[in-house]
């Protein structure tokens, strides 16, 4: 007698996820040298004043194996005439109890050294990856600390190299005039001339739930899983309608076949 088919959202219901449980000291201790390779052999590190830094996507990946994921709630144009200002919100969803473990706030500004010239496009994505760092760093240092890195996201520290890069150029600056004469006549023009650039809409809360959601379907493999949650946040929302209509497609297309051979 054949059942009827089960919809994605009740088949995911019964999904348990795959993960350390954070508050077991020995599977954690599993997880801070598996944590260890994974950084090292994925270069995910930023040297500054010799010490090792994780960068965003370490964090994603000790977060993705304890079944955490985050969320962009939010990122808010807080800029005014004299300067282009972004501030982001980002939770921290934990997929196995359905339940938000932690948040984290985060701003970028064109006003900070090297960012004088980036697109409005790129400072907002900076206050999403600095808001993901940080809401990671508020749950898991600890883990970070015990995998023989420094417990604060390498993108915090742009504030800090910043400030020693701006040290550098002071010799410059005592140069002759003719050093200087190029870039101030080429500089504007270029800044002129060249387009808006239009805002990213990116993918919605609702969007990125569905996904997760969809993403805890058995026939979902593990490194499908781990490759789309370490890429959630980059999803405009185009990519994520059409992330979310593949996935459909390929849960249908694979339930089908496992029908087939039974």
């Amino acid at each position: 007698m054949n059942e009827a088919p089960k919809t994605t959202k009740e088949v995911t219901k019964k999904v348990k996820v795959e993960s350390y449980d954070i508050a077991r000291s020995d599977e954690t201790l599993d997880l801070a040298k598996d944590l260890a390779k994974f950084i090292k052999d994925n270069k995910l590190t930023t040297n500054v004043q010799g010490k090792e830094f994780v960068n965003v996507e370490g964090w994603q990946y000790a977060g993705s194996r304890l079944g955490i994921v985050p969320i962009v709630e939010h990122v808010i144009n807080v800029s005014s005439p004299e300067e282009m200002k972004y501030q982001a919100k980002v939770t921290l969803f934990d997929l196995r109890h359905g339940t938000t473990v932690g948040a984290g706030f985060a701003v970028c500004s064109n006003k900070e050294s090297g960012k004088k010239f980036y697109q409005e496009f790129a400072i907002m994505s900076m206050a999403q990856t600095r808001a993901i760092g940080k809401a990671y760093r508020n749950c898991l240092a600890w883990i970070i600390r015990a995998a023989g890195y420094e417990p604060t996201p390498a993108e915090e520290m742009d504030y800090n190299t910043n400030t020693v890069a701006v040290a550098a150029p002071a010799p410059v600056a005592a140069q002759p005039v003719p050093a200087m004469q190029v870039l101030p006549a080429e500089a504007p023009a270029a800044t002129v001339d060249a387009p808006a650039a239009a805002p990213v809409q990116y993918a919605t809360a609702a969007h990125k739930e569905e996904i997760i959601r969809l993403l805890n379907h058995p026939v979902i493999t593990r490194p499908e899983k781990t490759k789309m949650l370490l890429n959630i946040n980059r999803l405009d929302e185009e990519r994520a309608v059409q992330a979310i209509a593949k996935l459909r497609k390929a849960i249908d297309d694979r339930e089908n076949v496992e029908k087939v051979a039974a």
